[in-house]
């Protein structure tokens, strides 16, 4: 028999099959054999399987037009229903008044207490949208040492009014939420912050050709320290459970003082404060920062194998620094007590991308140290000396090797990176027990000012 002629034959005698025709053919086979394979019948399922709830739905394609316009507008009417369930200011008011009217004596001091029995009463007239906040659980919380039982009718209320601005605060960040997946991408959160603006009266002195600026400033702290992976966007949950939003917010008080506004990133003084530093520093004008202009920040005493690993591991544009890469930079070096600040100077430390310090890489940033101290005349301090002090600080689980856990937990990051990375900090370190007996504030604006170390 010839094969070849039969395979001809048989091959021609089959009609020619389409693609989706093949791959249905497939699928079927292989649920035959699995159902097989696991000794269950096919197309015979679990009576359980009714009772499933679908728990994933396929978000639709760009060009599903129609299909985007309709979930658009069925998250539009589910968080206008959510807003209507919250409490508006008249009935906050009318609640403030239940509980006043209904508080139980004697008082204490000048605030009025409330009994479990009392606050029962004030459930039952309050109406259902204060029904979830009159719990046993919620007034279980709220207890303290009261000698009758009770708890303080301000306090209730404030929890109540935290309670409504947060749910507020989730419905208007996920108007942002383009995706409806519960997190906002960086140019959402720009959109939030845009349009926040006309409604903090502390940001009424910004010129509008700053805005775009401001915008910028502000979002990079919400990304440093929420989104600390670059993975581009941060969960809506994180934004409400962290502090940066009551900061920003803080921003409407019109009587805000000098102080709070100087330590609040947010705030306009801040913020122009931030970006007149970029500019001072932008020698040539261009709009970017070179690893030379960049040299002169703060007191201008980084060493300059560290500012080598900046240039080396952050985001550049033929060799020089944006706006943006400028303020994380910024946010690591102002934070460095923070995990998020430690992880981003840690990374540049890291020369060996070994995720952690051997005595090779402390000797490297050490021995710049070392060099910018002959420069200024003084005899440099043996590294042997400064390793033995690092490792003493930082008690790392191998006493050779240092991780950034081992730095978060030592609780000296912030004196480590200083010792490493910046004269000025290990001349300040070096001299701790002198300036605690001077004055230490004095000195060190001297120093900034341009003393030789």
């Amino acid at each position: 028999m010839d094969w070849k002629k039969a395979l001809k034959a048989h091959v021609a005698g089959k009609p020619t099959r389409s693609e989706e025709e093949k791959r249905s053919e497939e699928t079927q086979l292989f649920t035959e054999l699995y159902c097989q394979w696991k000794g269950v019948q096919p197309n015979r399922q679990h009576e359980s399987f009714k009772s499933i709830p679908k728990f994933y739905f396929k978000l639709p394609a760009e060009d599903e037009v129609l299909q985007q316009k309709l979930r658009e507008e069925s998250r539009a009417v589910f968080l206008q229903r959510r807003s209507r369930q919250l409490l508006d200011n008249d009935e906050l008011q009318s609640l403030w008044f239940l509980l006043d009217k209904h508080h139980t004596p004697p008082l204490m001091g000048d605030e009025k207490m409330i009994n479990y029995e009392d606050f029962l009463k004030v459930s039952l007239e309050a109406g259902p949208k204060c029904k979830t906040y009159f719990t046993a659980t919620v007034f279980a919380k709220l207890l303290q040492k009261d000698p009758y039982g009770r708890i303080s009718i301000m306090q209730f209320f404030n929890y109540v009014m935290r309670k409504v601005w947060l749910h507020q605060t989730r419905i208007g960040l996920s108007l942002y939420d383009v995706a409806g997946q519960g997190y906002l991408k960086e140019a959402d959160l720009e959109n939030y912050i845009l349009e926040l603006i006309p409604t903090l009266p502390q940001l009424d002195g910004l010129e509008k050709s700053f805005y775009s600026f401001y915008v910028c400033t502000a979002v990079r702290k919400f990304f440093f320290f929420l989104d600390p992976l670059r993975t581009g966007r941060i969960k809506i949950q994180d934004i409400l459970a962290c502090s940066f939003l009551d900061d920003l917010l803080e921003l409407r008080d019109e009587d805000l003082s000098k102080e709070m506004q100087e330590s609040n990133w947010f705030s306009a003084p801040s913020a122009l404060r931030v970006y007149g530093q970029y500019l001072n520093l932008d020698k040539d004008h261009n709009g970017m920062l070179s690893k030379e202009e960049l040299s002169r920040y703060g007191t201008g005493t980084l060493t300059p194998v560290f500012l080598n690993r900046v240039f080396q591991e952050c985001l550049t544009y033929d060799g020089e620094m944006d706006y943006k890469t400028y303020l994380d930079f910024v946010l690591a070096m102002e934070n460095r007590k923070e995990p998020q600040a430690l992880q981003y100077i840690f990374r540049l430390l890291d020369i060996q991308n070994r995720n952690y310090l051997n005595i090779f890489a402390l000797n490297t940033f050490f021995r710049a140290i070392q060099e910018q101290m002959k420069i200024h005349g003084q005899e440099p301090v043996s590294f042997e000396d400064v390793k033995d002090e690092i490792f003493d600080m930082v008690k790392p689980a191998d006493p050779l090797k240092i991780t950034l856990q081992d730095l978060i937990n030592s609780s000296q990051g912030e004196t480590v990176t200083n010792i490493l990375i910046d004269l000025n900090g290990f001349w300040t370190y070096e001299n701790r027990e002198v300036l605690v007996q001077e004055n230490p504030v004095d000195d060190l604006e001297n120093f900034g000012e341009g003393e030789e170390v």
